[in-house]
């Protein structure tokens, strides 16, 4: 398949259900620049080897990558606390999210080129059950489809 080189590539992963020889070989296999960090809690022993202490040195020395924090496509803490204790379903905490991307105006307030060769990082293994595919669509809608999509798993 022919790659769009007008394209912005961007893809998604995320760590859990990973080893992290697996994690560091996909974010190399798909040449991978910058980690875009977009977890709530970043900083948990869950995190493991992706933790935000320790993953800026992983991903410079293992992956010739950069690591940047944007909380501004994080979900907030009540709304991921009521999906996780069941009060929203999942398109309930979709539509949410949406909406408090759009309240934060993330369209306008990130730059797409920060996006090229980066990958959206985030604990849920696959992108089907995981808020970066909805960041990604968000902003892909908001941007007129710039965005070509790999989801690393």
């Amino acid at each position: 398949m022919k790659r769009d080189k007008s394209a912005v590539q961007v893809a998604s992963i995320g760590f859990t259900g990973k080893t992290a020889q697996k994690f560091f070989d996909l974010l190399k296999e798909g040449h991978v620049r910058t980690v875009l960090d977009i977890r709530l809690n970043n900083t948990s022993q869950l995190a493991g080897f992706a933790k935000r202490q320790d993953l800026p040195y992983f991903l410079e020395h293992l992956c010739n990558a950069a690591y940047v924090e944007v909380p501004e496509l994080a979900p907030e803490p009540d709304l991921l606390k009521r999906y996780q204790g069941k009060e929203l379903t999942w398109e309930n905490f979709r539509e949410e999210y949406v909406e408090l991307l759009a309240r934060r105006r993330v369209e306008s307030n990130l730059d797409i080129a920060l996006f090229q060769s980066g990958c959206l990082l985030c604990s849920e293994h696959l992108p089907h059950h995981c808020h970066r595919m909805f960041a990604l669509e968000y902003l892909n809608k908001h941007w007129n489809n710039r965005f070509a999509i790999t989801h690393l798993t």
